[in-house]
């Protein structure tokens, strides 16, 4: 006797998701990870002038990057408080950036809008992961470029994450959200098109194993909903293995916490 496997329901999959990124306060977190979107818009070649689109830009460290390089810039997520936080970051710089609500997974774009779409720990998270593929590649124009920043599944965050998820998993046949920091994986999402990706290190410095995992706990949206739905005894063990990762992952001996995270650098040509 075969057993029927129910479609996904991702609209459903997505609201749950988007109270899970509400929940804590990202952008305290996000605006640590700037140097990413520094980077990653120096590996696309980005150029004055050229339209470039945002996706699940968070507070904005990509959408930044790009305007500070005089590109026409437009931000989107589907978050509106790190929409909010990115708007205030531009106008504090008098940087000239659009900002727009919007689900990466059905962008309200014409085809082929921007020269450059980009990323920064962002598109990774979706649940349809072929259909934000999809649509990044549809709004870029041909020759353009997809440029993207996504945790490797044996780096750093991709173990918090699978920790996480260990106490709190995820929807039933979801992808990991880390298979984008693989190049296999990206081979799937964007088939003919030319991928060129580079093993990058993002270096988290904080005062101790402690203050990491109270900055994560209180800010990052994924641990702080996660801890919030356990019990005592559960939260204590989580917590007790986060310390052991960080304390095994620590580079600063007991002076101060500096952990390594590896990410993947992506730049896709749109043929």
């Amino acid at each position: 006797m075969s057993v029927m496997t129910l479609p996904l329901d991702y609209t459903a999959i997505k609201q749950r998701q988007r109270a899970v990124w509400s929940a804590g306060d990202y952008p305290m977190i996000g605006t640590t990870l700037q140097i990413v979107g520094e980077r990653l818009c120096e590996a696309v070649d980005m150029r004055a002038g050229a339209a470039v689109l945002d996706v699940a830009a968070g507070n904005g460290n990509a959408t930044l990057a790009a305007a500070r390089r005089f590109a026409q810039v437009t931000s989107t997520d589907y978050v509106g408080t790190h929409l909010e936080r990115g708007r205030e970051r531009a106008a504090a710089e008098r940087l000239a950036v659009s900002f727009r609500e919007a689900d990466a997974e059905a962008l309200p774009f014409a085809d082929g809008s921007f020269d450059v779409a980009l990323s920064t720990f962002g598109v990774m998270f979706t649940p349809n992961q072929e259909k934000a593929a999809a649509e990044l590649v549809r709004v870029v124009r041909k020759g353009g470029k997809i440029g993207l920043a996504n945790w490797t599944p044996d780096g750093f965050i991709g173990q918090v994450l699978r920790l996480v998820g260990k106490y709190a998993p995820p929807p039933s046949g979801i992808k990991p959200p880390t298979l984008w920091g693989t190049a296999a994986r990206l081979g799937e999402l964007f088939p003919g098109h030319q991928i060129n990706v580079s093993e990058q290190t993002f270096t988290f410095r904080y005062l101790s194993p402690e203050h990491w995992l109270h900055v994560f706990r209180s800010f990052y949206g994924p641990a702080n909903n996660a801890f919030a739905a356990l019990d005592t005894d559960k939260a204590a063990a989580l917590e007790a293995d986060i310390l052991d990762l960080l304390e095994k992952s620590n580079w600063a001996g007991t002076e101060s916490l500096v952990v390594p995270g590896n990410y993947l650098e992506v730049v896709i040509t749109r043929t």
